[in-house]
């Protein structure tokens, strides 16, 4: 890092205490002498509600690359969230997924796991983790305004304090953690740095979520989720049920274009049932609405390529939403948030040498591609879709994966294939690998599933609330 007498010593600035932001400040905070996170509103204390992140309203979950990410930044962080209340889900044992290939079973052999809970759960066990570090403080009521420095080298953040005031902080790092409202872009086009290239894929989906009082209790309780399926001539919607803390379900419906949920709590139930399957809609038949209907449009994909920048200013890395921002409908970016951290923490630990935010970006980016192409991959197909149309090759591919999906109804390793880059733990091109390829070809080993395949325990729990409709 450069001398200039102006710049702390070893000193960071995160911009946003959002769980990204968080994530970033564990992962330099070993390798400066000093964090600083800059955060625009109040931090809760505890579970609740904060302000500027509407998202939180909807289900979130981590993958198993996301805990792992986490628990790698801060040791013991997942124990903490289940002794709160969370769920550890084993993946697929305790799943029950509709694809648009048929009935996902539920095999015994656990391969991976997913951390449900509330996002305002989530987020209050990572902050009070992240806190306890003795060099990272935060700064709050605080707004970024613009970034110090030039087009080579960022020397700081120019903040809005909370008295209309500004102020000049200087730091060795700037980080933007700050989400999909990021200012970034401005800022160094302001220093004269342009030509960053940004994509945005928008399949149009709307969000409405609520919380409900689950009829039964939630521990040990599967996951349900209802996928759309693009090749049908109507309006992709989906919809999932997540176990969280006090026995209560987050429920969540999407709907593209021309079948959007809508606030009105009394529509949020029937728009249930007009998904592919009707297991969500009579599962919430006796299931207690505890709040209204928040309902979210920004879930278009949008990633700007950091990492394509040569050169990019040093002392600036920017992850998070503000790097990538997926369609929340496949659960992967606090997960992908958490593989980035952990990516620039790598990177510092290789020294600080020339170049080194540059090295970080890229790190960075290899992080995202993987959801990206998930995220992006699927939301192509959707006829709704604007920003891209498949290609030849993409419609292959997808008729590919789609096969592949239609083994994993009734293959373990087709399934384990699949959720080895759900998770992930593999990068997309594993699908292509030889062994996925046989399997594939070879189709399901076992009769597909006509039904949802709950366990005896669970029919039990049904029956006592007068719950028949699981045999549809």
């Amino acid at each position: 890092m450069s001398e200039d007498p102006h710049r702390a010593s070893g000193h960071a600035l995160v911009i946003g205490g959002s769980m990204a932001g968080m994530l970033a400040a564990a992962a330099v905070a070993d390798h400066v002498t000093s964090v600083e996170i800059i955060e625009a509103h109040e931090l809760p204390e505890g579970p609740e509600p904060r302000t500027g992140v509407p998202q939180a309203v909807h289900i979130h979950f981590l993958q198993t690359g996301g805990c792992e990410a986490i628990d790698d930044l801060l040791p013991g962080c997942t124990d903490a969230l289940i002794a709160a209340g969370a769920n550890r889900i084993p993946v697929t044992s305790n799943m029950l997924i509709y694809s648009p290939e048929g009935w996902y079973r539920r095999w015994n052999r656990a391969t991976h796991h997913v951390i449900t809970a509330s996002r305002d759960l989530t987020d209050s066990v990572v902050r009070r983790q992240v806190l306890k570090h003795p060099h990272i403080r935060t700064r709050t009521h605080t707004k970024g305004v613009g970034l110090l420095g030039s087009r080579r080298r960022i020397t700081g953040l120019r903040v809005r304090n909370a008295d209309g005031t500004h102020a000049d902080l200087y730091a060795d790092l700037v980080i933007d953690a700050s989400g999909r409202a990021s200012r970034t872009p401005q800022w160094l086009e302001e220093l004269g740095v342009t030509g960053l290239g940004e994509e945005r894929i928008d399949s149009g989906l709307v969000y409405a979520s609520r919380f409900y009082r689950a009829p039964v209790p939630t521990r040990d309780w599967p996951v349900v989720g209802i996928q759309a399926d693009p090749s049908l001539p109507r309006p992709g919607n989906a919809g999932g049920i997540l176990p969280i803390e006090d026995d209560r379900w987050h429920v969540s419906l999407m709907g593209a274009p021309g079948g959007h949920p809508t606030a009105d709590a009394e529509a949020f139930e029937p728009f249930a049932r007009t998904l592919r399957h009707p297991l969500m809609a009579d599962l919430l038949k006796n299931a207690e609405p505890l709040t209204d209907v928040r309902v979210t449009h920004s879930t278009a994909n949008r990633r700007i390529h950091y990492e394509r920048l040569r050169p990019g200013p040093e002392g600036l890395v920017v992850l998070g939403d503000a790097a990538a921002a997926f369609n929340p409908v496949y659960g992967h970016g606090m997960s992908a948030a958490a593989q980035c951290a952990v990516a620039l923490r790598d990177s510092l630990a290789e020294g600080r040498n020339p170049g080194l935010t540059h090295r970080a970006q890229r790190a960075i980016g290899r992080r995202i591609d993987t959801a990206w192409t998930l995220a992006v991959g699927t939301d192509i197909h959707f006829p709704t879709t604007v920003g891209h149309r498949p290609n030849l090759p993409e419609r292959l591919l997808r008729r590919y994966v789609s096969r592949l999906s239609r083994a994993a109804t009734g293959s373990f390793h087709a399934a384990t294939a699949l959720t080895d880059v759900l998770a992930l733990q593999a990068a997309p091109v594993s699908l292509v690998a030889p062994s996925a390829l046989l399997t594939a070809a070879v189709g399901p080993l076992r009769r597909p599933l006509d039904q949802p395949q709950f366990t005896r325990a669970e029919r039990r729990l049904l029956a006592q609330v007068g719950q028949s409709a699981v045999d549809h």
